[in-house]
């Protein structure tokens, strides 16, 4: 069987360095890179993990869109979080953006504290993977 890897990386997110923001492999199963709160200048942007939560979860969902998917289609999702406290403060604003953004088909999901994230100014990272039909 050959294996057939499309790499989507759509101009809403910015040109990626070193990453694609999507991957696509024969059958569909489309592993999405990690997503902070970067937008098109790769400029990390909201002042709070509320806002840089939305925007790296509307990011990842905007490369899952690009493959043919739906937030539906998300099997696995991870967070990285800088400040777990701040986090978890925020739960339920973060619960409600996701559930306006993804709605209510709920992924397996793990939140991990990390020391940082690749850009200092990033407070929490989502990374994906999906079965598209």
């Amino acid at each position: 069987m050959v294996t057939r890897m499309e790499r989507i990386n759509p101009p809403e997110l910015g040109r990626p360095s070193g990453f694609s923001h999507a991957v696509a492999a024969t059958g569909r199963f489309v592993f999405l890179a990690g997503q902070t709160a970067l937008d098109e200048q790769n400029r990390i942007v909201g002042d709070g993990v509320v806002e840089q939560f939305e925007r790296a979860l509307s990011n990842l969902l905007t490369a899952l869109r690009a493959a043919g998917g739906t937030p539906s289609d998300l099997c696995s999702v991870t967070i990285y979080i800088v400040d777990m406290d701040d986090y978890r403060a925020h739960a339920r604003e973060i619960g409600a953006v996701w559930k306006r953004l993804a709605g209510s088909e709920y992924p397996a999901m793990a939140g991990i504290g990390v020391s940082r994230l690749w850009d200092e100014e990033a407070l929490v990272e989502v990374q994906g993977f999906a079965v598209v039909a």
